[in-house]
């Protein structure tokens, strides 16, 4: 993960002509330090463009921790997730993996991850990496809840750890950028494919648009990531290129395009597919994220 902003935006936004069904944010760093000075406004700006439902990432022991109290602060529109990044598996010993089990009890989280391998920053040994990828899927498994997976540049020992533990999974495999074999893996074993603005970076998720079609629609799901990745073709762009849940709809806009189908067609798809994989209520029509 890195920290490419420069600071809160000051936008609005708006769900684009014909995103009637509300949208589920699979992925957002929510509890980064770019949306401490507006993090109410975020949301609100989230509800305004459609996005009724967000998972908050954790990706490290404390920051697990936090999501979980951002989730517990707006029920049932806000949900976490618990585990520890590629980057930060160093920090899972013992003591942190007893945390991340006490956390993962919680009914408002639904995932464990965000987890995996990151051959691409390697910001902690390989080695380390895969022990705490190890741990994490056996407390995945333990505790029946799905996976949040995260891979950069490491898909065959990826792949085989995933497939030493278990031939099918019940989880995503978050900010999917990778190719054809990297995407048959995955569908073979189970997994939902989250899709990001990667998609519309021309330098580098072009090829993406081709294969969206082969996801099957009951395993297709949105997410930003935010604050990274911000659409590379969205405008107006926040001049803090920061991204947010509610460019969700861009995002949801560019893979209907893709796949041709309508907006509406992939916003309920990917809706009733998240609520699926991660067993999210509806929303009540009183709920509010302010």
């Amino acid at each position: 993960m890195r920290n490419d902003t420069t600071g809160p935006a000051t936008l609005t936004a708006a769900a684009p002509a014909g995103a009637a069904v509300p949208l589920i944010d699979i992925g957002i760093n929510l509890t980064h330090d770019s949306y401490d000075a507006d993090r109410q406004a975020v949301l609100a700006r989230a509800r305004a463009a459609g996005v009724v439902q967000m998972l908050v990432t954790g990706a490290s022991p404390s920051g697990s921790a936090a999501a979980l109290t951002l989730a517990q602060a707006h029920p049932s529109r806000l949900f976490a997730t618990a585990g520890v990044h590629p980057h930060h598996a160093a920090q899972l010993d013992g003591e942190a993996l007893a945390q991340l089990a006490q956390l993962a009890a919680r009914p408002e989280v639904v995932a464990i991850g965000e987890c995996g391998l990151d051959y691409y920053r390697d910001f902690a040994p390989r080695a380390v990496q895969q022990a705490a990828f190890h741990r994490q899927l056996e407390l995945a498994r333990r505790i029946g809840k799905p996976v949040f997976l995260h891979q950069r540049d490491a898909h065959q020992d990826f792949h085989a750890i995933l497939r030493e533990h278990a031939p099918q999974w019940r989880g995503v495999a978050h900010c999917f950028t990778g190719g054809e074999t990297e995407l048959s893996d995955y569908l073979a074993l189970g997994l939902a494919i989250g899709i990001t603005g990667w998609l519309c970076d021309e330098r580098r998720g072009a090829h993406l648009a081709a294969l969206l079609p082969r996801i099957p629609a009951s395993r297709l799901l949105l997410e930003t990531d935010g604050p990274y990745l911000l659409p590379r073709d969205l405008t107006p762009r926040p001049a803090s290129r920061r991204n947010e849940p509610a460019f969700l709809p861009h995002v949801a806009a560019a893979v209907a395009r893709a796949r041709g189908e309508s907006l509406a067609q992939l916003a309920h798809a990917s809706t009733d597919a998240a609520r699926a994989l991660f067993m999210l209520p509806a929303p009540a029509a009183t709920d509010n994220l302010t």
